[in-house]
C-alpha cells in the first residue's frame, strides 16, 4: 500500500444503504438491522488509511486530527440534543424525564453506550421505555474509537520503527491481534450477558480492526472483474437482508456481527468494477451519494422524532403513512443540519489556522446541552418532590378499599406521589444497610436497624415482586421493633426453577445461596411471592419450584408467607393517567380478565404444612375494575411494580393480616 489516497466514490453510496436501513428497519419493521456495524467498519477502514498514510509521510499530527473530529462529530450532534431537551420536556411523560435526562448528558459526553452497559445490569433500568438518545450509543463507541485508535497505532509505528520493521506488516498485525482478541471477547460475553455486551466498546472494537486490516490491504487484492461484481452484489444483498434473517438486537454483537461487515467489506473489495449494472455503479449514485453527505444528521434524527411522534399520538407502532411522515421530517431535518449546521462549521477556519479553535468551539457546542439538560433537571427534581404521610386522610391509598368498597377520597388533592417521583418509588434499602454474603457472589444480605433485640426477624426473599412489599413491612417492623432481611435479585422469585429465565443457572445458583442463608438465620418467617403471570393472556400460577423452595425451608421449621402476585399490565397505567386523567377507562382493566376468583395454590394439594398465604388482590382491584390510581394514590410505577407510596398505605393492613395468619397476638 502506497502512501496515496484514492476516491471510493462507492464508500458515499455504502454510507447511504447502512443510514437508511437503520430508519426504515427502526420505522416500520421495528427491528435492528446491523447498519451501524457498517459505519463501525468504514470507519475503521477510513481513518486506520489516513493515520497509516501519515504515518509513511512523516508523523502523525494528534491535535489538528482531534480537532477535525470535533468539528465533524458535534455541530450535528450537539444540535440534535438541544433540541431533544426542549422536546422532551414539552413530550414526555414527566416519569421518563430523569431516565432521559441522564442519557441526554451521557450522550453528550461521549460515554451514552457505557450508560445503557450500566443499565442493562440494572434490573429496574432494564424496564426503562427506549430513550429518545438511546441511539447515541454507537456515536459515543465511535468518538472513543477516535480518541483511542490514533493512540494505538502511534504506539505501533514507534515499536515498528525502533525495530526496523515493515510499518505495514506490524500495524496488520497489531489490529491481526486487536480483532481476533476482541471478536473472541465479544463472542464470550454476547453468550453470558448479551445486552451488556451489545453496547460495550471492547466487543465492538474487532468491527473498527476489520475495517482497519482492510484499509491496510486493498490496494494489493487484484480480483477478476466477474468475481468483484459478484462480491459487490453479494455484500448489497447480503447487508439489505441481514435485519430480516437475524434478530440483531437479541443476538448481535459476537460473531453473528460478522454478517454486516463482511457485506460490507465486500463492497469496499470489489470497488470499481466497471459494469454499468455493478453494485458500485448503484452505490455511485447521485441520489445515494447525497444522502451519505446527510447519512450522520439522519441518524442523528430519525430515532427521537420517531419516538416523539409515537408519544404524542400515543401510539405503539407509527403505520406506513406515520412512518412515512417521521421519515420526512427526519430527511429534511438532516438536510437542514448539514447544509446550516454541519458544513459552515466544517468548512471554519477555527480549528485550522487556531491552534486550539476546535478545541474551544467543542467545549463551547457542549454548553448548552448542558445547560438545558441542567434547567430540565432542576425542574424534575422541583416536580418530584414530595411530603407523604401515609395516615394523611387526603390520601387513604389502599385504606380507601378496607372496608369492601372503595370510600371516597377528597377530590381536590393532586395525586401521589408526582408523576416525575416514579422512578424512584422502589423499597430499595441504603447501602449502609447492606453486606455481602460469602455464600454467593451476588447475593446481598439487607437488614433494617432495631433498638436492641428484634422481637421478630422475617426474610424478605426473592425477586422484586416480593421485595416491594419491603415499604408495606418497614413501618410495622418500627413500630413493633421486627427486624426486615431483604434478600433480593430482581427477575429470579424464591425457587429451585428459574421461571423468569428458563434455564438460568445463575438464578437457581442464587435460589440455593438464599435457601441455605435462611436456614443458617432461622428466622420467624420467610416472606415471599405465591404466584406468578397476572397478566392478561396468561394464567396465573404456583411454580413447582415455590413450592419446592418453601418445603426445603419447611424441613428447618421456618415458616413461609407467600403472597399472591399483583396485576401486571402491557404498559405503565401511571403514564396513561398522566396522558388521559385518573378516571379514563383505557386507563383501567378489568378485573375479570387478570384474576380468577380463586388463587391457582387453593387447588394445590400436598403443600408443606408451614406455608400461610396472603390475598391482597381486594387492594389492587376493586370488585369490577383494577384501576390506576386507589385513594388519590398512584399504583403503579411502571407496568407491573407498586409504587412504595401505595405499599406504606397497604401497612396497617398487612399488619392485621399477617400478625394474625402467623399467630402472633
Amino acid at each position: 500500500m502506497t502512501g496515496t489516497t484514492r476516491f471510493r466514490p462507492e464508500l458515499q453510496g455504502l454510507r447511504a444503504l447502512a443510514a437508511a436501513l437503520v430508519v426504515i428497519y427502526h420505522v416500520w419493521l421495528g427491528r435492528i438491522s446491523g447498519g451501524v456495524d457498517v459505519f463501525f467498519l468504514v470507519s475503521g477502514f477510513l481513518i486506520t488509511g489516513q493515520l497509516y498514510r501519515a504515518s509513511v509521510r512523516g508523523r502523525i499530527a494528534f491535535q489538528p486530527m482531534w480537532g477535525r473530529m470535533i468539528k465533524r462529530l458535534f455541530p450535528a450532534a450537539m444540535t440534535v440534543l438541544v433540541a431533544t431537551v426542549v422536546l422532551g420536556y414539552l413530550l414526555l411523560p414527566e416519569g421518563r424525564w430523569f431516565q432521559t435526562i441522564r442519557e441526554v448528558v451521557a450522550a453528550a459526553l461521549f460515554v451514552e453506550n457505557w450508560q445503557l452497559a450500566a443499565d442493562s445490569a440494572d434490573y429496574f433500568a432494564q424496564h426503562d421505555q427506549a430513550s429518545v438518545v438511546q441511539h447515541f450509543w454507537s456515536l459515543s463507541i465511535q468518538g472513543q474509537f477516535y480518541v483511542v485508535w490514533p493512540l494505538l497505532v502511534a504506539l505501533v509505528v514507534f515499536v515498528a520503527r525502533r525495530a526496523g520493521w515493515s510499518l505495514r506488516r506490524s500495524l496488520a498485525g497489531a489490529l491481526g491481534i486487536v480483532f481476533v482478541v476482541s471478536l473472541a471477547y465479544s463472542v464470550w460475553l454476547t453468550a453470558v450477558d448479551q445486552p451488556f455486551a451489545y453496547f460495550m466498546s471492547l466487543t465492538r472494537v474487532w468491527e473498527f480492526a476489520l475495517g482497519g486490516l482492510l484499509a491496510l490491504v486493498i490496494d494489493v487484492i487484484v480480483l477478476p472483474g466477474a468475481v468483484r461484481w459478484v462480491l459487490g452484489w453479494l455484500g448489497v444483498v447480503g447487508l439489505v437482508a441481514c435485519g430480516l434473517v437475524l434478530q440483531v438486537g437479541t443476538v448481535f454483537p459476537g460473531y453473528a456481527a460478522l454478517w454486516p461487515t463482511l457485506a460490507a467489506a465486500f463492497v469496499l473489495v470489489a470497488g470499481s468494477t466497471g459494469s454499468p449494472v455493478g453494485a458500485d455503479r448503484f452505490l455511485s449514485a447521485r441520489p445515494l451519494a447525497y444522502l451519505g453527505n446527510l447519512s450522520y444528521a439522519l441518524y442523528l434524527w430519525h430515532w427521537p422524532i420517531l419516538l416523539f411522534y409515537l408519544a404524542a399520538r400515543d401510539q405503539e407502532e407509527v403505520g406506513l403513512r406515520g412512518g412515512a411522515l417521521v421519515i420526512g421530517v427526519s430527511l429534511v431535518l438532516a438536510a437542514l443540519t448539514y447544509h446550516f449546521v454541519e458544513n459552515p462549521v466544517r468548512d471554519a477556519e477555527f480549528g485550522t489556522n487556531t491552534r486550539w479553535g476546535a478545541y474551544r468551539f467543542g467545549a463551547a457546542a457542549l454548553v448548552p446541552v448542558l445547560v438545558a439538560a441542567g434547567g430540565w433537571q432542576f425542574v424534575s427534581q422541583q416536580r418530584s418532590a414530595f411530603a407523604f404521610v401515609p395516615d394523611d386522610p387526603a390520601y387513604p391509598g389502599a385504606r380507601a378499599l378496607a372496608g369492601g368498597s372503595a370510600a371516597p377520597a377528597p377530590q381536590q388533592a393532586p395525586l401521589m406521589p408526582p408523576f416525575a417521583a416514579l422512578p424512584e418509588q422502589f423499597a430499595f434499602f441504603e447501602e449502609h444497610e447492606c453486606d455481602e454474603s460469602d455464600r454467593h457472589a451476588e447475593l446481598v444480605v439487607c437488614a433494617t436497624a432495631t433498638m436492641g433485640e428484634p422481637s421478630r426477624r422475617i426474610v424478605v426473599a426473592g425477586d422484586s415482586h416480593s421485595q416491594q412489599y419491603n415499604a408495606a413491612l418497614r413501618p410495622i417492623a418500627r413500630e413493633r421493633n421486627w427486624q426486615i432481611i431483604s434478600m433480593g435479585k430482581g427477575g429470579c422469585p424464591f425457587s429451585t426453577d428459574s421461571e423468569g429465565a428458563p434455564g438460568d443457572l445463575t438464578c437457581m445458583e442464587w435460589n440455593a445461596a438464599v435457601a441455605d442463608e435462611i436456614i443458617a438465620l432461622r428466622p420467624d418467617a420467610v416472606f415471599t411471592m405465591g404466584t406468578r403471570d397476572v397478566r392478561v393472556g396468561l394464567t396465573e400460577w404456583t411454580p413447582p419450584g415455590y413450592v419446592a423452595q418453601w418445603r426445603r425451608v419447611a424441613d428447618a421449621g421456618i415458616p413461609v408467607v407467600a403472597v399472591r402476585d399483583n396485576p401486571r399490565y402491557d404498559s405503565s397505567p401511571s403514564d396513561c393517567v398522566e396522558k388521559r386523567g385518573a378516571t379514563a377507562p383505557e386507563c383501567s382493566m378489568p378485573r375479570s380478565e387478570l384474576l380468577a376468583p380463586d388463587p391457582p395454590y387453593a387447588a394445590l394439594t400436598d403443600l408443606p404444612p408451614n406455608v400461610h398465604f396472603l390475598d391482597f388482590s381486594d387492594y389492587f382491584c376493586m370488585a369490577d375494575v383494577c384501576p390506576p390510581v386507589i385513594g388519590n394514590v398512584l399504583v403503579y410505577l411502571d407496568d407491573n411494580h407498586v409504587t412504595a407510596a401505595y405499599m406504606e398505605t397497604l401497612s396497617s393492613i398487612l399488619d392485621e393480616q399477617l400478625v394474625a395468619t402467623l399467630g402472633w397476638q
